[in-house]
C-alpha cells in the first residue's frame, strides 16, 4: 500500500536544479528512503526523465561495498555521465560511503548533476550534519505521518483513527503492520534497539541507564514546563541519583538532534521577549513516547496537545508556548498578578496564531479556563481553541475560532477557516 507524501515531493521538486546537495533528514524510520527512491524517482520517470540519467546508489547493499571507497565511487558515477543532459543522482545510507561530504561537495561541481542524499545511523541524523556542507546543502527535513496521511492508508473511521495514531503513531512501517501487538512490539524495538542505541554509540556514552531513565522521565511528563534543574532534582527525589543538570541539558540536546523529540520556549506576548526556562518537550512520534511507557500513560489531553503541536511544527510554523499577564484584585483590594498560559504561539512569515488545545468544554466554567488568556491577548492576530469530540467549528461573539480536531488535522488551511 503506498502513502502518498506530497508535502515532501514538491519540496524536492521546487528545489531541483538549485545547485545544492539536497540533504533529506529526519527521524529514522520516517520513510526517507521511500520518498527518494519510490515517489520522487517515479515522479523524474513520469516526466520522461530516462532511467539511465537516474543514478542510485544503496551504500548498505552487500553487493555494493566496494564503492564504499570515495574514489572508485566518484569514478562511477563520472563514468555514468555521457551527456550533457541532466543527470539524478540518488544516494541511500551516505554515511557509509568514506569522506562522504567531499565526494558530495565533488559533485556540486558537474553542471549536470543533482544531488539528494540521505541516511539512517545518529550521526547522519543528526543536524549537525547540515553545517558540514557549509551553505552547500538543502535540508528537506520529513516527518512522521501526519493525521492526514494516515487516514489515507487507515482502514476504519476517523475517530477510532485518532485514537490509534495517538497510541501508535505515525511511523510508515507501524502504521501499514496489521495487529496492535505487532505495533507495540514493533516500537518497543525500534526504541530501544534503533534510536537510543544510536543516541548511546554516537556520543559514546557510558551510562545507559541514565539516558533511558531521562527518556523516560520527559515522555511522563509530556507538555509540562520543566528544566535540566527540575529534573535533576526529579533524578534525586525519584531515583537517587545525582545526575547534574550540565548532564541532563547534554542528554537533551542528543534527543533533539536525532529528531526524537522537540523544545518549546515560553515567550512574553505582552512583553515581545522569550522568557528562557523552564520549556515544553513534544515528542516527534507519540508511538514511541508511548511504547517507553508500556502504553500506560495515555492521557487524551496531553496526547492531544502533542499532536496538534506537531501538525503545526509540520506546517512550518515556529511553536512557541505563551505566557499574558493578568491583574486582578485580591481579597486584600491589592493588585495581584497572575500568569496565564497560551498553549501555542504560532508564528510562520507575517502570519500569527494564538492557540489553545481543549479535549472537551463540557461546562462554562472549563469554556473560561481554556478562553482566559486568549481574552487577555490585546493585539489582533487570529485566536483559535482547537477542541476534540463533536463539537462543530464555529467563532464565538469575542471572534474566538473554536476549531473541531479532525477540522484542524485533516484540512491544511483550517487556520483561516
Amino acid at each position: 500500500m503506498e502513502i502518498e507524501r506530497d508535502r515532501y515531493l514538491k519540496e524536492l521538486l521546487d528545489c531541483r536544479h538549485d545547485g545544492l546537495v539536497k540533504i533529506i533528514t529526519g527521524l529514522r524510520r520516517s520513510g526517507k528512503s521511500y520518498l527518494l527512491f519510490k515517489i520522487f524517482k517515479q515522479q523524474l520517470l513520469s516526466e520522461g526523465i530516462r532511467e539511465d540519467h537516474i543514478i542510485e546508489m544503496a551504500f548498505d547493499d552487500f553487493s555494493n561495498k566496494e564503492y564504499r571507497s570515495p574514489d572508485k565511487f566518484y569514478a562511477y558515477v563520472k563514468e555514468k555521465i555521457i551527456d550533457s543532459d541532466m543527470y539524478y543522482i540518488l544516494l541511500d545510507e551516505v554515511q557509509l560511503l568514506e569522506d562522504f561530504v567531499d565526494v558530495l561537495n565533488g559533485f556540486l561541481h558537474i553542471d549536470n548533476a543533482d544531488v539528494y542524499v540521505t541516511g539512517s545511523n545518529a550521526k547522519f541524523l543528526s543536524k549537525d550534519v547540515i553545517t558540514e556542507f557549509r551553505g552547500r546543502g538543502t535540508q528537506v527535513h520529513i516527518n512522521p505521518l501526519s493525521f492526514r496521511e494516515f487516514m489515507s492508508v487507515y482502514k476504519g473511521e476517523r475517530y477510532q483513527g485518532l485514537q490509534d495514531y495517538i497510541r501508535y503513531g505515525g511511523l510508515p512501517k507501524v502504521v501499514l503492520t496489521e495487529g496492535n501487538d505487532r505495533k507495540a512490539a514493533m516500537l518497543k524495538e525500534l526504541i530501544s534497539e534503533t534510536y537510543i542505541r544510536d543516541i548511546i554509540q554516537r556520543n559514546k556514552i557510558r551510562n545507559n541507564d541514565e539516558l533511558n531513565d531521562l527518556f523516560n522521565i520527559l515522555a511522563s511528563n509530556i507538555g509540562a514546563l520543566t528544566n535540566p534543574t527540575k529534573l535533576s532534582n526529579t533524578f534525586k527525589s525519584e531515583k537517587h541519583v545525582d545526575l547534574k543538570s550540565d548532564s541532563i541539558s547534554r542528554y537533551i540536546g542528543y534527543f533533539k538532534d536525532s529528531f526524537l523529540m522537540e523544545e518549546a520556549t515560553r515567550y512574553d506576548i505582552k512583553g515581545r521577549k522569550y522568557i528562557g526556562t523552564p520549556h515544553k518537550y513534544y515528542f516527534s512520534d507519540l508511538g514511541l513516547r508511548n511504547s517507553v511507557l508500556n502504553f500506560r500513560q495515555v492521557e487524551p489531553t496531553l496526547l492531544m496537545e502533542n499532536v496538534i503541536y506537531n501538525e503545526l511544527r509540520l506546517r512550518g510554523y515556529t511553536v512557541d508556548v505563551g505566557s499574558v499577564t493578568q491583574y486582578i484584585k485580591g481579597e486584600d483590594a491589592k493588585t495581584q498578578r497572575r500568569q496565564l498560559e497560551v498553549d501555542f504561539v504560532c508564528n510562520r512569515g507575517f502570519k500569527r496564531y494564538y492557540i489553545q488545545s481543549a479535549l472537551e468544554l463540557p461546562t462554562e466554567e472549563k469554556r473560561q479556563q481554556e478562553f482566559n488568556s486568549l481574552l487577555h491577548i490585546d493585539d489582533n492576530f487570529k485566536k483559535i481553541v482547537v477542541v476534540g469530540g463533536m463539537i462543530s467549528t464555529y467563532q464565538d461573539d469575542h471572534g474566538i475560532l473554536i476549531l473541531n480536531i479532525f477540522d484542524f488535522l485533516l484540512n491544511e488551511n483550517s487556520l483561516e477557516m
